[in-house]
This record gives structure tokens, C-alpha cells and sequence, in this order.
């Protein structure tokens, strides 16, 4: 099985000397930062997944509630039998909900940069789903990168599936261009199924994000561990601790790691310099109201279907189309 996989498996899979060189940028800047794609090697994918089961943690049970409520109507939009191409698959536990809904033979593209849970992933579906179509693609969904032939060139309609509301780890111009690529991606009648976390009370994103069982610290303190392990680097996770604020002005949560004490740390050949209170910007979680959503998607050029949300208007999936 391993090895049909590999076969089809397009692998971008990121090098070891391209982190190094967004790692020494990213700490280089006035307000250090660090992508946030490398919270998500396979560790930090794991822990993540513990992050969705967490009692505070409401946008993962969410969003699944909405996606098995509505799944009928969803695959009805899409298209029973559609091509569907998830960006950041990981364990792809959500789109199994709409490959169950469909009557038709499934065809499915999943994009990780995780190579090892992408395969783990791909031997699971093929159990689950037999039959199933099954492309799978090993990069960094945030470059530009075509898909396959073999998907491109496939005929019938093609529709990204985007949930998790990962859409907000992307500053809003950035979005904006995200939906711009998905649109070109699917071309003319495609469509877009996307999760995206709504404004709310500060509290509720607060304590989504700053968990007393500490799982989600433990997420940002992985960062640095793998830094340390596949870049040379010397962080001391014990002199930083991670912090989560809303920035209302901005609407948006962000992770940071402050540095506890003054400290110098060396990355490869780098060193840095970092001041006590200091902190490393690690991740962006951008909230939208209803309204400021579809206005983003119809300034990206695609045209709003309709949304689904719970009963206390946490969370919504909204669709579109590139008519």
C-alpha cells in the first residue's frame, strides 16, 4: 500500500535550508516571528489534534456539528461526485463527512506539508473509501503551486474544501489572495466549502486559546523544540512562555513565545539577541463576522451561495462559486 502511495504522491516536501532561511528573516524583524507552518510538523500536528478535543476549544467540534447537520446540502452544491481539494488535509477527519454524503464514486486531492501524515492519512482512506480517487500532495499549500496534470486535466467540477477556519492563520491581504488562487484553481463553475471562526466574546477566543491543561502552550513550545532539532538552533524552552491576546483592533488572536529573561539564542550560524518580555509572533488567527466574509469572497471574485452556522453563532461554513 506504502508504495502505490508514493507513486502517486507529488512531493514538495519542504528542505531543511528553506526553513532556515524563513527562520533567520522572521527573527531578523523589528517584531520577531516565525511562519506559522512550522507549528505543524508531525509532533506539533499531534498536539494540535489534542487542541480540537479540549473542552474550550469549540471552533473543531463546531464546525464537525455543522458538517454532519448539513452534509446532504453541502454535497448537493458541490456536486455528487465532485473533485475535492482540501489544502492542509491532516488527518482529513472533516471531508470524510462529505465523501460519506456522496452517492457517487469520490475523487479527493488532499495537500499537507506533513509528508508522513499525509501517507499515514492516504492508507486510512483507502480502507474507508474503496475506490476512492485519491491524489495526494505533499506541500506548503500557501505557494503557488499548480496541481497535478492528472487532477487539472480531470473533467467534471472541482471544489476546494477549507475548514477549520485555517482561512484566519492568513493576514487578510493574504486571504484575499488565497481565495483568489482558489478560485483560478477550480475555474470557472468550481466552488469553495470554507470554515471560518466568527467574532465573539473576548473571553470565549481567550480561553479557546490560552487552555489551563496547557496543550496549546505546549504546541508553541514545539516550534522552538523543532528549530533546535532539524535547524542547529539552542532555544531554552523553559525560558519561554507562550501567550495568547486578541487584538481588537485587528480582530485577531495571536500566539506568541515571550522571553522570560534576556537570553541569546543561536540559529545555525545566527545568533540573536533577545530582551526579557520580548516575544516571537508564531501564529494569526484572523475572526470575521458574517458580512466581512462574504465581502472578502466576493472581492476575491467569487460569487456567495449560502452559509451554515450553529445555534450560537460561533462558527459558519459558507460556499461559493467562481461563476
Amino acid at each position: 500500500m506504502i508504495d502505490t502511495e508514493e507513486k502517486i504522491l507529488v512531493d514538495h516536501v519542504p528542505q531543511s535550508h528553506n526553513v532556515l532561511t524563513e527562520v533567520i528573516m522572521g527573527l531578523s524583524r523589528a517584531q520577531k516571528s516565525l511562519p506559522a507552518k512550522l507549528l505543524y510538523d508531525k509532533k506539533g500536528s499531534e498536539i494540535f489534534e489534542e487542541i480540537c478535543c479540549l473542552p474550550s476549544y469549540y471552533p473543531t467540534r463546531t464546525e464537525f456539528k455543522i458538517l454532519r447537520d448539513n452534509a446532504r446540502e453541502m454535497v448537493e452544491l458541490m456536486g455528487d461526485g465532485c473533485l475535492i481539494i482540501e489544502p492542509g488535509s491532516g488527518s482529513a477527519e472533516k471531508v470524510r463527512i462529505l465523501l460519506k454524503a456522496m452517492k457517487s464514486t469520490p475523487r479527493y486531492v488532499p495537500i499537507e506539508i506533513s509528508r508522513e501524515i499525509l501517507l499515514r492519512t492516504c492508507r486510512e482512506l483507502i480502507e474507508e473509501f474503496p475506490g476512492l480517487g485519491l491524489t495526494p500532495v505533499c506541500a506548503d499549500f500557501t505557494d503557488d503551486l499548480p496541481l497535478p496534470l492528472s487532477v487539472s486535466s480531470q473533467p467534471g467540477k472541482k471544489v476546494i474544501f477549507f475548514p477549520g477556519s485555517t482561512i484566519g492563520n492568513l493576514h487578510r491581504d493574504e486571504a484575499r489572495d488565497f481565495l483568489k488562487k482558489a478560485s483560478r484553481l477550480v475555474g470557472r463553475g468550481g466552488g469553495l466549502l470554507i470554515g471560518v471562526d466568527r467574532k465573539k466574546d473576548v473571553d470565549v477566543l481567550l480561553r479557546a486559546y490560552n487552555d489551563p491543561e496547557g496543550v496549546t502552550a505546549a504546541f508553541n513550545h514545539n516550534l522552538l523544540e523543532r528549530l533546535n532539532r532539524e535547524i542547529d538552533a539552542s532555544f531554552v524552552l523553559e525560558n519561554f512562555r507562550h501567550e495568547a491576546i486578541y487584538n481588537e483592533e485587528l480582530g485577531r488572536i495571536e500566539m506568541h513565545l515571550l522571553s522570560l529573561l534576556p537570553q541569546l539564542v543561536r540559529v545555525s550560524q545566527t545568533v540573536f539577541r533577545f530582551r526579557q518580555g520580548e516575544t516571537i509572533h508564531t501564529e494569526n488567527s484572523y475572526k470575521y463576522s458574517v458580512e466581512e466574509f462574504v465581502t472578502l469572497g466576493e472581492k476575491a471574485g467569487l460569487s456567495f451561495v449560502r452559509s451554515w452556522e450553529d445555534q450560537d453563532g460561533l462558527f459558519s461554513v459558507y460556499y461559493f462559486e467562481n461563476r
